[in-house]
């Protein structure tokens, strides 16, 4: 008898990755082709096609297809599309349509960060939770809000963008058109700006200062900051007592178990988690606090967003099971 797995397609600006995943979260297989983010979606998902079965046919006596997920900027859940994303010249297109006319099995989409707070609860640091924020920490600040074992999408399809809830209205100005929303200040690009502010205003030596703003990203930051530059470990500690404050907010509109930080930024590890968790207990309601835990990802690194786009379709078909049932 054969394995089910799901094939899990994470759309990045750069590439798309896709591998087949089974229920325990075992990735069996992986590649990844170029998105080609000027071409249309249709282009990207026929060049997809035979990369997929090719990779499919390596594995396909022992484990059969159960149904597709998708994790892809702008995606909605409730319509099956992916709307005006920023970095795709996509405009408004139905990925689900488009992967049914090669599939014939269950296809699910959802955002990125959707995808990642799902793939956390079914296969990393919030197995067994039933509430949960999951925040991913790229080059934007993307979240997953889990309620009573469900992703909250909302009326629309688009609920959860604690990203873009704003932390200083005269602040940074954000790529949405927003000023000063957390992003802008917690991500891969928020602490570039952070260290760029900081060399502007402070004396400090650091090896920073000799950093083109173009070649600087977070790792450096992080290798920076271990190395005990002042000025870097200043940057994580104000990222971390912005981030902290406002997920004070957040907890105190779905009061969450556990907040699980993922991505880039996120694998600074307690770098990041200490301060953020410091700024969160001072600033939460008193009914919150010691109650909520920070914790890093735990799905591996190489093929987290893989994991997170199979977990959304293991996801439906648990709950169509469970139903049936």
């Amino acid at each position: 008898m054969k394995i089910e797995v799901t094939l899990g397609i994470d759309v990045g600006g750069t590439n798309t990755a896709f591998g087949f995943v089974d229920v325990n979260g075992k990735c069996v297989a992986e590649s990844s082709i170029q998105t080609k983010a000027q071409n249309s979606a249709a282009d990207l998902f026929s060049r997809l096609h035979p990369e997929v079965e090719k990779l499919y046919q390596t594995i396909s006596d022992k484990y059969l297809l159960k149904g597709i997920g998708v994790g892809a900027p702008n995606a909605n859940y409730y319509r099956g599309t992916v709307e005006n994303p920023p970095n795709l010249k996509w405009g408004v297109v139905n990925v689900v349509e488009i992967l049914k006319q090669y599939y014939d099995v269950p296809v699910a989409i959802t955002n990125d960060a959707n995808a990642s707070a799902i793939g956390e609860m079914l296969f990393g640091a919030a197995k067994g939770m039933k509430d949960v924020i999951v925040i991913t920490l790229g080059t934007g600040l993307g979240s997953g809000v889990v309620v009573d074992g469900k992703l909250v999408y909302g009326s629309d399809g688009f609920a959860g963008e604690i990203g873009h809830t704003v932390y200083d209205p005269n602040g940074r100005q954000c790529g949405c058109g927003k000023k000063g929303c957390l992003e802008t200040y917690a991500s891969a690009t928020g602490i570039k700006r952070t260290v760029m502010e900081l060399l502007a205003t402070s004396n400090e030596d650091s090896a920073l200062r000799n950093v083109n703003y173009n070649d600087l990203d977070s790792k450096m930051i992080y290798t920076s900051a271990l190395a005990g530059d002042k000025l870097a470990i200043e940057a994580f500690e104000i990222t971390g007592k912005i981030l902290g404050l406002k997920l004070a907010d957040a907890v105190a509109v779905t009061s969450p178990e556990a907040i699980v930080l993922f991505g880039g930024l996120a694998l600074a590890g307690d770098m990041i988690i200490s301060p953020t968790k410091k700024s969160l207990e001072e600033n939460l309601f008193h009914v919150f606090r010691n109650k909520v835990k920070v914790l890093p990802s735990g799905l591996p690194e190489g093929n987290s967003a893989v994991l997170g786009s199979a977990a959304l379709i293991w996801n439906e078909i648990i709950k169509l099971e469970t139903i049936t049932i």
